[in-house]
């Protein structure tokens, strides 16, 4: 990785509190870049200039922005709507607002955080119809539906021509990081299924598909992605092109859930039958995360604030084997890599320093 010269770049990080602006945030603080945070709230902890406003609206952003001259654009923020048509007005536009702000700052090159939706289809329409093998590979052409993801990039080429930066955009699998009050964080959703499971004696019960359980599967470490774009903003070859981001490890989760009960201290149930989602086993459960966050003293009362059962249900309850294939990143130069059990035992380990979990 090019190491940057910190008296001449400045980065700015667009959702800088989620799970991957937040390690975007200290990874560049650790390499002292002058780093502007742009969040509704503060990023706890990070010495980084926050700066506020709403990505819907052009003029709040030009505002906001006007001082600010960032010369690289890290963009993890979106904005979840009831309709594939809303996300797409929603959050393509909240890409070329940003944009347009930028107008006139000396931006060399703009990173934007995608997903695997890109090949698995929006969440209307998510894993039907027919989709490319896996392993996924950046090459496969768009699916014949509306997606967001691809509205978000046709904003980011159009305004790579009009202003002259180089671009590359991330698509990450399940991103397992730190951050509290984020809509997908399938690793806290875990933790808070564990701590309820104990506190009403019930077994970690599996919540996905047949299929999910006993398919290989990746996923994408927040510090790993976060590395991954930083080097792609910084290593002029790795420009003007897109890359999945995932561990480098693959895993089945039959080998996963008993790992992670074992780190909980629980017994366990995988898939028997049907899936068993956790919109349905966590159902009521608020008032016994208001017990354990009163006995254990815990920081976040707000059960919806830690759990997103919605997101951890859609992930875990595919019909289909999703892998991804790092190869153009590797034959690239990246060689960042993360063992996805590990990732989730420090996370876990983490929350409960932080009092987040009992």
């Amino acid at each position: 990785m090019n190491t940057p010269d910190s008296s001449t770049r400045t980065a700015l990080v667009v959702g800088a509190s989620g799970i991957a602006g937040s390690a975007i945030v200290e990874q560049l603080t650790a390499q002292d870049w002058d780093v502007v945070a742009l969040s509704r709230t503060p990023v706890p902890g990070s010495t980084a200039r926050h700066v506020a406003a709403d990505l819907r609206s052009a003029e709040s952003l030009a505002a906001a922005l006007a001082p600010e001259r960032p010369t690289h654009v890290f963009f993890t923020a979106w904005s979840r709507q009831a309709t594939e048509q809303e996300n797409i007005e929603v959050n393509a536009g909240m890409v070329r607002n940003l944009l347009a702000a930028l107008a006139n700052a000396p931006v060399e090159h703009v990173a934007l955080m995608t997903g695997l939706k890109h090949y698995l289809g929006p969440f209307e329409a998510y894993g039907q119809g027919d989709m490319p093998d896996t392993p996924f590979r950046e090459e496969e052409p768009r699916l014949p539906v509306e997606n967001f993801y691809y509205a978000q990039e046709d904003e980011l080429w159009a305004a790579a021509g009009r202003q002259g930066f180089r671009w590359s955009v991330h698509r990450a699998h399940t991103v397992i990081g730190h951050a509290v009050g984020n809509a997908m964080n399938m690793g806290l959703t875990l933790a808070a299924q564990a701590a309820i499971c104990r506190e009403t004696g019930r077994p970690f019960v599996f919540p996905g598909s047949q299929t999910q359980w006993n398919s290989l599967t990746d996923m994408t470490d927040a510090t790993l992605l976060a590395e991954h774009m930083v080097w792609a903003a910084t290593t002029e070859a790795a420009g003007n092109a897109a890359y999945n981001v995932v561990n480098g490890d693959v895993f089945r989760w039959r080998r996963m859930w008993p790992a992670l009960a074992e780190h909980f201290g629980l017994e366990w149930e995988g898939y028997q039958d049907a899936p068993r989602p956790l919109e349905e086993q966590m159902r009521g459960a608020e008032d016994v995360w208001a017990r354990i966050v009163e006995r254990h003293g815990l920081a976040e009362p707000d059960l919806t604030r830690v759990a997103s059962w919605w997101h951890t249900d859609a992930d875990l309850g595919r019909p289909i084997e999703v892998v991804a294939d790092m190869s153009r990143s590797r034959l690239a130069g990246f060689t960042g890599y993360r063992r996805t059990q590990d990732c989730f035992t420090d996370l876990i380990d983490r929350y409960r320093t932080e009092h987040i979990i009992p």
